[in-house]
């Protein structure tokens, strides 16, 4: 096959490659230029894309004896990815951008763009299994549950998971980080990347204050409809958040106030009691199967709302086209704007379902 192997200039992406090129495709490297100014987009481990992250996948690429190509896709990331970030957080949603990403840049915008030019299927570092059963693709976990990533792959369809190569799913990262230096790979040791890759200070909060500027509202306790304090925009807060509330006043019985919800109209954040964060149904809009086959009827599943953690046994059905999810235990810090994802039951619940964006709770 003819294979786009996307390189972010990190050790995964290049292993993925190089296993794309052992396994006999015919391959062809390509990094994403995601920023109108690479330079400032890492800080040590924070960030990606700059022009040192260039020029590693570039020396990657040498070695591998494969073409290589800068792609210049920051127009489409900062509109599809960074602005909806700012968008959501602004509507009192708390968005995953690498979920984003995937679905918009790297299975919509590149795979577009590789299918155009002949190519058969994309590879990424990504931590998933992909199998084809009885003709269509079955998403899995990583066999290194620690690096999972198919929670942020759920929004993927079933046409995009079919033009999709996930070489690493069956491995451990340490053991990527080995076969990298066996292959001679400089990038064996260098440091992955975390946070959000746009705001390589860690600061999300003062990202979002520079975009959006001060829109004061009030810290009110959600038991008693007191005014505890003031905040300059509900885009510094997400639900479960307990640090950094800005409350003027200690709780009457002691206790640790949490974020509960975010009002963006009023500008109010309501606070209380961790035991207020408990969720038992949530509903999320836009559901995506990828393996394109919908839920028929309520099924019992593995519900995930966050990346890592945030796991529970449930039911799950279709109700006017809207995805209701049961846990059956009280999920906490479920936040509006996150995809809830639903996997398998058994055996171990490692096969994607399907996913949606939550949009309420209860």
């Amino acid at each position: 096959m003819r294979v786009l192997a996307a390189m972010s200039g990190g050790v995964d992406s290049a292993v993925a490659a190089a296993r794309a090129v052992e396994a006999g495709h015919d391959v062809t490297g390509v990094h994403l230029a995601l920023s109108a100014k690479p330079g400032t987009l890492r800080t040590g481990s924070r960030g990606c894309c700059t022009v040192e992250d260039a020029h590693d996948a570039r020396r990657v690429a040498d070695i591998l004896g494969i073409p290589y190509y800068v792609w210049d896709f920051a127009e489409r990331f900062t509109e599809d990815v960074v602005e909806d970030f700012v968008a959501e957080y602004a509507a009192g949603r708390t968005p995953n951008p690498c979920l984003r990403c995937n679905e918009r840049i790297k299975f919509e915008a590149l795979l577009d763009k590789a299918i155009a030019l002949g190519f058969d299927a994309v590879c990424t570092g990504h931590y998933a299994r992909l199998e084809v059963v009885d003709g269509r693709p079955e998403l899995r976990r990583s066999a290194d549950l620690d690096k999972d990533q198919s929670y942020v792959l759920a929004s993927l369809t079933r046409e995009q998971l079919s033009h999709a190569m996930f070489p690493l799913g069956g491995s451990v990262k340490s053991d990527v980080r080995v076969e990298a230096q066996e292959r001679g790979l400089a990038v064996a040791e260098k440091p992955d990347s975390y946070d959000i890759c746009f705001i390589p200070d860690g600061d999300t909060r003062g990202f979002l204050q520079a975009k959006l500027g001060a829109r004061p509202g009030h810290l009110v306790d959600d038991e008693t409809g007191a005014v505890l304090g003031v905040h300059a925009g509900v885009h510094g807060f997400t639900v479960g958040q307990r640090h950094g509330l800005g409350i003027e006043a200690p709780a009457p019985d002691g206790r640790p106030r949490y974020v509960l919800s975010l009002e963006p109209v009023s500008g109010n954040v309501r606070v209380g009691a961790v035991e207020k964060l408990g969720v038992r149904e949530i509903v999320a809009e836009r559901p995506i199967w990828p393996s394109g086959v919908a839920l028929g009827g309520e099924v019992e599943c593995v519900a995930q709302v966050r990346a890592h953690g945030g796991t529970s046994a449930a039911r799950a059905a279709l109700v006017d086209g809207a995805l209701v999810v049961r846990p059956s235990a009280e999920l906490r810090g479920v936040a509006p704007g996150q995809a809830v994802v639903l996997y398998r039951p058994d055996p171990g619940g490692d096969v994607v379902l399907g996913s949606g964006m939550i949009s309420a709770t209860r």
